[in-house]
């Protein structure tokens, strides 16, 4: 399959990076005070599927504002959404295993010290890079290895805070915790790169990829929710627990998905994991006032270790052989075909 990225600016690149690390930073600290401080615990569940709503939406928007009229946009959506069922059925895969994510983290959240929490979910950054070698067929060089495992000690520290200066308030299962974070550091590595794969081996829209995409995450997350909680909300409301700050969480997790999308099609999702791990540092700033966290040399020797692996990586050009001969061979069938 012939396939070239499209161009777009590094001035492009570096808003979306540095307006995913802010909502990304402000985010966990939002979601970490609702899961800890409200006595009327909401459902994680109606929160994931409410987001799923609202981001289905945004996309559609994005699409009007791209196809320039209401029948094109109509036309669009019913051509390469309504009569795609295969591309509905592909793009599924990736909605399953960000359902299970972010329900997992939720239940991480809930269960793990913050610190704890951060700390073992950077796992997911190596597991992303080795889905990338193995699911794009690219390869890294040692030193992009080394500063995607210079980034995890980075993160580590930064985290590494005592137990006692977390403000927690609810009763905790670390070991559920734990496996919780597990099973997300795989499915992010995974479906990350799963629809970076599906983005960038078509000519098809961000937009109607995010489409297909979220209304197969509207349905699964339905169903999460009424076998999770669904006594729970008959009996209480669909919206029971739900404060500004939820209401304000649902929103960041929202922009955040459609800003991350925009990441992985024109970069990758190793620089999302590297501006995730920025999104951190930040986080753990704001809960030095908000959980009263305490600022150590070993985060100070954290954030030196993540700013350095962000440039680090940023080093090595991209080995981008196989992409040219790729498009050579493009090139001269287009002139055959042309003659």
């Amino acid at each position: 399959m012939c396939f070239s990225p499209e161009p777009v600016s590094v001035l492009f690149k570096l808003y979306c990076l540095t307006v995913m690390t802010l909502v990304a930073a402000a985010y966990t600290v939002a979601l970490r005070y609702t899961r800890t401080v409200s006595s009327d615990l909401y459902f994680s569940t109606t929160a994931v599927c409410l987001t799923e709503v609202i981001k289905l939406f945004l996309s559609i928007g994005m699409l009007a504002r791209e196809t320039g009229n209401f029948s094109r946009l109509r036309n669009t959506i019913v051509d390469q959404v309504i009569r795609s069922p295969k591309e509905l059925l592909k793009l599924s895969v990736p909605s399953v295993v960000y359902a299970i994510q972010n329900n997992m983290a939720f239940i991480g959240l809930s269960n793990l010290d913050a610190a704890v929490y951060q700390v073992t979910y950077q796992l997911k950054i190596p597991c992303t890079a080795m889905c990338t070698v193995l699911m794009l067929n690219r390869s890294l060089s040692r030193l992009q290895w080394f500063s995607v495992f210079m980034l995890c000690v980075g993160v580590t520290l930064v985290q590494w805070t005592p137990a006692e200066a977390s403000k927690v308030q609810v009763e905790q299962n670390p070991f559920i915790g734990f496996m919780a974070i597990a099973v997300a550091v795989l499915c992010s590595g995974f479906a990350g790169v799963y629809f970076e794969k599906v983005l960038k081996s078509s000519d098809t829209s961000l937009w109607v990829r995010n489409l297909q995409m979220y209304l197969s995450g509207i349905a699964i997350t339905l169903v999460g929710v009424f076998m999770n909680d669904g006594p729970q909300i008959m009996e209480k409301g669909f919206f029971f627990g739900y404060t500004p700050w939820v209401v304000f969480v649902v929103f960041l997790s929202s922009v955040g998905g459609l800003y991350t999308s925009i990441v992985v099609k024109y970069t990758d999702n190793i620089m999302k994991g590297f501006s995730a791990a920025a999104a951190i540092v930040l986080s753990t700033v704001a809960s030095v006032t908000l959980f009263g966290l305490q600022i150590t040399a070993t985060f100070a020797g954290g954030t030196l270790l993540v700013c350095v692996s962000i440039y680090l990586y940023g080093l090595p050009k991209q080995d981008t052989s196989k992409v040219t001969k790729v498009d050579s061979n493009c090139e001269s069938k287009q002139k055959l075909i042309t003659v």
